[in-house]
C-alpha cells in the first residue's frame, strides 16, 4: 500500500485519542512540546533547543507526495487532553515493514495516551505491514513499556544518536509480528 493511499483512511480511533492527521494549527502545539528538552531528549531526531522553522518543516514533510513517513497528530481532546498530545510516525522500510515512532508532551506521560496510540497504529495497520519495528533509549523505560503493551517483542540491544543529546545511547530493539 503506498502512502499515498494510507492517507485516505488516516483517521485512527484509539480508545483515549484520534490518530489524525497534522493540521495547520498543530504547528505551535509541535513547536511547544518538541521544543521540550525532555521530549527532545528522548528522540532520535529533534534537536535542542529547537530551531525556528522545525515545526513546519514536520508539517510540510508529513504531506510531501514523495514522503516515506507517514505522521498522525495524537489528538487527546476526546479525553480531556490537548488537540495534539504527540506524533506518532510509521516509517516505510520496504518489503512490509516499518519502522514506529512516537513522542508525547510530558503532560500526559504515564496516562496511557502513548500505549492508546501505538496499538490504534498497530490495529489499523494503515501502510499493511508484516512486520513493525521500534527502539528506545534504554534510559526510558516507559518507552519500552509502551511497545511491550502493544505486543512488541524485545529483540536485542543497539545504539542510536540523539540530536538534542549530542551522543550516541543504548536503545533496545522490539519488533511486532503482524
Amino acid at each position: 500500500m503506498s502512502l499515498d493511499e494510507a492517507r485516505i483512511a488516516a483517521w485512527i480511533p484509539g480508545e483515549k485519542l484520534d490518530l489524525r492527521p497534522l493540521a495547520l494549527t498543530d504547528i505551535p502545539w509541535i513547536t511547544r512540546f518538541a521544543g521540550d528538552c525532555r521530549v527532545a531528549c528522548m528522540t532520535t531526531i529533534l534537536p535542542h533547543p529547537l530551531p525556528p522553522g522545525t515545526a513546519e518543516a514536520c508539517y510540510d514533510r508529513a504531506h510531501a507526495p514523495d514522503r516515506t513517513e507517514e505522521v498522525w497528530a495524537m489528538d487527546a481532546r476526546r479525553s480531556g487532553g490537548a488537540p495534539l498530545a504527540g506524533l506518532i510516525t510509521l516509517e516505510d522500510m520496504g518489503r512490509g515493514q516499518s519502522e514506529i515512532g512516537y513522542w508525547v508532551e510530558p503532560g500526559s506521560w504515564n496516562t496511557g495516551l502513548a500505549s492508546d496510540a501505538v496499538r490504534a497504529l498497530v490495529t489499523a495497520n494503515p501502510l499493511g505491514n508484516c512486520t513493525i519495528f521500534g527502539s528506545v533509549f534504554q534510559d526510558n523505560p516507559a518507552s519500552a513499556r509502551v511497545l511491550l503493551n502493544a505486543g512488541f517483542e524485545y529483540i536485542g540491544d543497539a545504539e542510536a544518536k540523539s540530536v538534542a543529546r549530542g551522543a550516541i545511547v543504548p536503545t533496545w530493539t522490539y519488533l511486532k509480528r503482524l
